[in-house]
């Protein structure tokens, strides 16, 4: 290990007090103030939504909050695979996997739990689900939240929000999509 030996460089009382900094900080945002007051003061440049009355406008591909199909009885389209919390970078998505009573599926998950404190909506799982069993396009934000506890949505909360109604003014937003399976 080799040591380096540094020579001690001074400085002035004026370089010291960081003035000059402070003084070329300062007329930055004057200018930025400056400039925005003239010449973009008029409401053509002015990106406010006055929310109660105006909603902002989504674009096609807004990712909302995650949702579970199901099949036609009512049970969820997932076979367990494990392959959407392998493909999860925030690793928020636990599955537990239980031997299933049907015989055209081997496996179903008892527990399928995603921590929406921690997932980072990157629609990883969504693409690695080799079943379509969860996608991401209710439009919904995420909500907030009094307790830790309740960011943890499980299984009945994930496929509970196929039955919500898929409009616009349910989610706040003007430009969502109607809850269509991919590529139609």
């Amino acid at each position: 290990m080799a040591l380096r030996v540094r020579e001690r460089t001074s400085m002035s009382l004026y370089e010291r007090s960081f003035l000059p900094e402070v003084v070329r900080g300062l007329g930055v945002t004057l200018r930025h103030f400056f400039t925005n007051l003239i010449f973009r003061g008029s409401w053509r440049y002015t990106e406010t939504v006055r929310y109660p009355f105006e909603k902002r406008t989504y674009p096609e591909r807004f990712r909302g909050q995650h949702r579970l199909l199901p099949r036609e009885d009512g049970s969820p389209r997932c076979v367990a695979c494990y392959l959407c919390a392998t493909a999860c970078p925030a690793y928020c998505i636990h599955i537990v996997a239980g031997e299933s009573p049907e015989r055209a599926v081997e496996k179903y998950p008892v527990a399928f739990e995603i921590d929406l404190l921690r997932c980072i909506y990157c629609g990883f799982c969504v693409e690695a689900c080799p079943e379509d069993a969860i996608r991401m396009d209710t439009g919904i934000h995420t909500p907030a939240f009094l307790s830790r506890e309740d960011g943890v949505v499980g299984r009945v909360d994930l496929l509970s929000l196929l039955g919500r109604p898929q409009t616009p003014e349910a989610f706040g937003a003007q430009n969502v999509r109607e809850g269509k399976p991919r590529g139609q």
